[in-house]
């Protein structure tokens, strides 16, 4: 996997200052005639003390957006695997703000840490499929989900 990663707040062309602890990386993908394959995530790369502990797949319909939340304690990996999608990422502490267009058209893997608001919304006329890691299995009694406005999505 090609790497973005973010150690701190750094400032990217265009003069955009990304989100501490997000990074966007790169997917190498090994297509043939039977179709394609790619890793999105491996434990040797996690940061922090990380660790996987549920992984889930949702499938968006188009111009629809899902999420619109952020975390005290999960780390989240996204990566759409089919279709398109726009993930909307902003920092609850600092404002900072970062859009990642994702999908076919750019295969990565999205590292979403708490305290960094999310939300996705379909690109396409067809559904995007994405799948989530999760560093913290969900608890329907301590859900560590709380609800962020992303004004006009």
């Amino acid at each position: 996997m090609g790497q973005r990663h973010l150690e701190k707040q750094t400032e990217r062309k265009g003069g955009k200052v990304m989100i501490e602890g997000v990074s966007v990386d790169a997917l190498d993908i090994k297509r043939d005639e039977r179709g394609w394959l790619a890793e999105l995530l491996r434990a040797s790369r996690l940061q922090n003390g990380a660790q996987l502990s549920q992984l889930y797949v949702t499938v968006g319909n188009p111009g629809k957006t899902k999420g619109k939340h952020y975390h005290r304690r999960k780390v989240e990996w996204f990566s759409v695997v089919s279709g398109n999608a726009t993930l909307y990422l902003k920092d609850t502490k600092t404002g900072g703000e970062e859009v990642v267009r994702m999908g076919e058209q750019n295969m990565v893997t999205v590292t979403i840490p708490p305290f960094v608001a999310h939300a996705i919304t379909g690109d396409d006329d067809g559904p995007f499929c994405l799948i989530v890691v999760v560093s913290e299995e969900f608890n329907p009694q301590d859900p560590d989900t709380l609800s962020y406005d992303f004004p006009n999505l």
